[in-house]
């Protein structure tokens, strides 16, 4: 078991990605974090990491881990699948086995879809499948009592389909339901957009998968120590195939700009850290004046250390990899989260004494 060396943060934040199937990886996460006995103050997702999100905010902390190994049992492959997953090659007829007739806990074919592409439908029926049986099982495994007494705050991103707007529904300033959630993890044309107060939302996902930005954006900052959950490579090979180009096109889309975005705030909070500390330099009377106090606003003197944990690529890997519900495939991917991060926590990086002037610290661990 990890040791817990978070202490002295302001607040514990882990923020995961979309990636469908390799989202299994995320709760691997989270069960090391909560076997050093480290509880997040706020969980941040999109798409499935939004789906993984409300299965830890929405429960108590002892029934986390087991909510989550629920819904990934139930959400993978049917028995034949699993089978023909199990033997080489096998993985890419138990992928179209599922593109046919869906996950009984997840999704189903829509069967109005199969009129072609230029059938009217309704717009909450606009998707290739219906996620009914979603909407079952996580009203089933989801405490929304548990997340209206904000012990847990929870943020999750959607796309606004009719502005290209990123929205972000958070617990703290809303009664956080299953629509969000829902609206968070519905990826077009497979899933349909999801009605909130009027609007139409798609899956966060189309327009940023990794959601950094709630942190970075919101008010009051605080100090504190960010686990954020890479399941989509940023490096990789160039592709010699198409199926290889279709794979890499995936990873690039999806890793979704952290590192620029990143290494932006890192910049703008070096900058805070700087107005701040010329501030200390002036003469108080100076420090009183209307102009001065508008002026040092700007400066901040907030740390964040942000601990990216990169999922590794299994073997067998391809372009349909987030479609992979086999049960060897979330096993190997919850085991990598949990193995990783019981290293990162050992190593405990954030504990190393950095530059006064950085107000944003970056702690790569590979794979």
């Amino acid at each position: 078991m990890a040791t817990n060396n978070t202490a002295g943060f302001g607040q514990i934040i882990l923020v995961l990605q979309g990636g469908g199937a390799l989202g299994a990886y995320q709760a691997g996460v989270y069960q090391a974090l909560h076997e050093a006995g480290i509880e997040p103050d706020w969980v941040i997702g999109t798409s499935i990491g939004a789906i993984n999100a409300a299965l830890i905010a929405g429960n108590a902390p002892q029934d986390r881990v087991p909510r989550l190994r629920s819904f990934w049992q139930r959400v993978g492959y049917s028995l034949p699948a699993n089978l023909l997953a199990s033997y080489p090659g096998g993985g890419k007829m138990a992928r179209l086995m599922t593109m046919m007739h869906g996950l009984d806990a997840f999704f189903v074919p829509n069967p109005t879809a199969m009129f072609g592409g230029d059938w009217p439908l309704a717009a909450e029926n606009a998707g290739l499948y219906s996620t009914a049986p979603l909407r079952q099982t996580l009203a089933e495994l989801i405490d929304f009592d548990v997340i209206a007494q904000h012990k847990t705050r929870i943020s999750v991103g959607a796309a606004n389909v009719g502005t290209a707007q990123m929205h972000y529904f958070d617990s703290r300033d809303i009664a956080f339901r299953l629509e969000h959630v829902l609206a968070s993890g519905a990826l077009p044309p497979a899933f349909p957009p999801v009605r909130i107060d009027g609007e139409l939302y798609w899956d966060g996902g189309i327009l940023s998968n990794t959601p950094l930005e709630a942190i970075f954006d919101t008010n009051p900052r605080r100090d504190s120590l960010i686990f954020s959950v890479h399941v989509w490579n940023p490096d990789g090979a160039e592709p010699r195939s198409i199926a290889e180009v279709l794979n890499r096109q995936k990873d690039v889309q999806y890793a979704s700009r952290s590192r620029s975005q990143v290494a932006r705030q890192q910049q703008i909070h070096r900058l805070r850290h700087v107005v701040a500390e010329l501030t200390k330099l002036l003469p108080a009377e100076e420090r009183a004046r209307f102009e001065v106090r508008a002026l040092a606003d700007y400066g901040c003197l907030t740390r964040m250390h942000v601990v990216a944990l990169l999922a590794p690529t299994l073997p067998d890997e391809d372009y349909a990899k987030d479609i992979d519900f086999s049960a060897r495939g979330i096993r190997a991917r919850w085991d990598a989260g949990y193995a990783q991060t019981a290293r990162a926590l050992a190593a405990a990086p954030w504990t190393a004494t950095c530059d006064p002037l950085e107000g944003v610290i970056l702690h790569q661990v590979a794979p």
